[in-house]
């Protein structure tokens, strides 16, 4: 019987999940190997170095390079404050002096008296990592991080936008075909990551921000509306930067397409309980999927099924896969067979295709490059 080896995206009941946390340069980790941490503690800090400014001081004062020493009222590494004198001319006969102002707080880096000017730095600039999931530091990165491990329920969409979020799960629509629209985002919504159906549009987004959404997950969304509601059109550069208030999760695709029935019905499943969501998407070269991590209480690795461990994502009778062309965009489907002899298409064109077989029993031939494997 004929293999093949797709993309797939997740959604699991229960997986062994490993997640890297990482300083952007070297720096203090917090914790040890062993410790249980929380979603919002904080595992490792550095350091980034302030911004420089450059003060032309000869200019300003109109001497040469040559005198600035003499007219300098400050020294290399001394603290100064914005708009302090930090230089100031003799003037003639002590009158008509000129003064230079410090542009801006921080630390005098260097004096030049070649080039006339000063360097003061800013501020090193704080940066702090967290766990962002609830579970055990399995290994400690020396100086830049650790790895967090923890059993969850595990869940990929298509697309997303923003970033690293925490929030208790609110199923707020009831049916995978409901669309979420803003009389259903209420105050009460506040803090947490809320659940749709098929479909979300601009103006329900916006009424999140405004209330304090955390973030969505949601079946659905059309192109228009995402470009409404981020007030630019999306790049195919990686996605999760943006700034918009909180995070989206798409887990079907563009257009209005029922949530997949298995990840709504674990999500309802989990209702209530705290999760870590992602929206960072990656569609290139080093696909980066948006996520969904659901911490459960462990349980001994043995009983997790061995297809989860190994992340295997091959073609089977029986896998449940995605549709991802048209037509049948976002049809969740079981693969029947796999025909090993190329297949004609009505295009003319041969191709290895796949037997699927849909809820109501119906079956047809799809080709393989058309669908996606839901790793379950």
């Amino acid at each position: 019987m004929g293999q093949a080896y797709v993309p797939g995206l997740k959604v699991s009941e229960r997986s062994i999940v490993h997640k890297e946390r990482v300083l952007p340069l070297k720096g203090e980790i917090k914790v040890k190997k062993g410790d249980a941490v929380q979603a919002e503690q904080v595992v490792a800090a550095t350091s980034l170095p302030g911004n420089v400014e450059l003060v032309n001081v000869v200019n300003k004062l109109a001497i040469t390079a040559n005198e600035l020493a003499e007219c300098m009222l400050v020294k290399e590494g001394e603290d100064v404050s914005k708009d302090q004198m930090i230089a100031q001319s003799k003037g003639f006969f002590g009158m008509f002096k000129s003064s230079c102002l410090s542009p801006a707080a921080g630390k005098v880096e260097s004096i030049s008296s070649i080039t006339g000017q000063v360097v003061i730095r800013e501020a090193p600039v704080p940066v702090e990592v967290h766990a962002y999931v609830e579970g055990v530091v399995e290994e400690i990165h020396q100086d830049v991080g650790v790895t967090v491990k923890l059993q969850a329920a595990h869940i990929q969409g298509v697309f997303g936008i923003g970033g690293e979020v925490v929030g208790n799960i609110c199923v707020v629509s009831r049916g995978i075909e409901d669309e979420l629209v803003s009389r259903e985002v209420l105050d009460e919504h506040k803090d947490k990551i809320i659940v749709g159906g098929a479909f979300i549009g601009s103006e329900a987004l916006k009424k999140a921000v405004a209330v304090g959404v955390k973030g969505i997950i949601v079946g659905g969304i059309d192109a228009k509306d995402l470009r409404d509601f981020l007030g630019y059109d999306i790049g195919v550069a990686i996605t999760g930067s943006e700034e918009v208030g909180l995070t989206l999760i798409v887990t079907e695709g563009f257009g209005k397409i029922n949530m997949a029935k298995k990840t709504h019905d674990l999500l309802s499943k989990h209702n209530g309980k705290k999760a870590s969501i992602n929206g960072a998407t990656q569609i290139r070269a080093g696909v980066i999927r948006p996520e969904i991590i659901i911490p459960l209480p462990k349980v001994e690795e043995s009983k997790i099924k061995e297809a989860e461990v190994k992340k295997d994502i091959g073609m089977a009778p029986g896998k449940l896969v995605r549709i991802i062309r048209e037509p049948d965009f976002g049809s969740v489907v079981k693969i029947k067979s796999l025909p090993v002899q190329l297949t004609t298409l009505e295009s003319e064109t041969k191709v290895r295709v796949v037997e699927v077989e849909y809820p109501d029993g119906a079956t047809r031939l799809v080709p393989r490059a058309n669908i996606e494997i839901i790793e379950l």
